[in-house]
């Protein structure tokens, strides 16, 4: 019988906050590689929301009761990401595309990352059709003015976001 070595991939975003496009993402990437790992990006210039930690923490809880959760590792990262990848002995790069929108930035990036280290290929999921609308700062700028996000973010990304925004509604 042949040893075949786990299919690494990374998950690499800001995750501020978790959308349930997110979780489609990684959930559809557990059926083509054996882990998946929702790397967190540290970026001291950008204006999170929520801390790294915080971030993290609301990932892992959302996937608690999940049926692949040993499967599903969170972590953080800075710097290049080929570098964490390779750290990480990921075979590859997952990111997920809304609109056709997202494509232009996403291949130079894809590009760049290849020319950087041939060994990691960039894979691009299309986020589901039920998700298209969803992203991390639409579901910000609902919960601040007190919208409903329910249905949009898990559970715990829901209760997190309730802290920071006492307006959004409880459904």
């Amino acid at each position: 019988m042949i040893n075949q070595e786990q299919r690494i991939a990374i998950y690499p975003g800001s995750f501020d906050p978790l959308t349930n496009g997110h979780v489609d993402i990684i959930e559809r990437g557990l059926k083509i590689f054996d882990k998946i790992i929702v790397a967190v990006l540290y970026n001291p210039s950008k204006n999170a929301l929520f801390s790294v930690e915080e971030r993290m923490e609301m990932i892992r809880k959302s996937f608690i009761n999940h049926s692949n959760k040993e499967n599903i590792i969170v972590d953080s990262f800075g710097g290049l990401l080929v570098d964490y990848a390779k750290q990480k002995d990921a075979v590859a790069i997952i990111r997920g595309m809304r609109a056709i929108s997202d494509f232009e930035s996403e291949f130079q990036m894809a590009l760049m990352n290849r020319k950087l280290s041939r060994d990691v290929q960039t894979i691009f999921l299309m986020t589901g059709l039920r998700w298209i609308f969803i992203s991390s700062s639409i579901l910000k700028e609902v919960a601040r003015f007190g919208g409903d996000i329910s249905g949009m973010a898990p559970h715990p990304v829901k209760c997190k976001m309730k802290e920071k925004f006492p307006l959004l509604k409880d459904k």
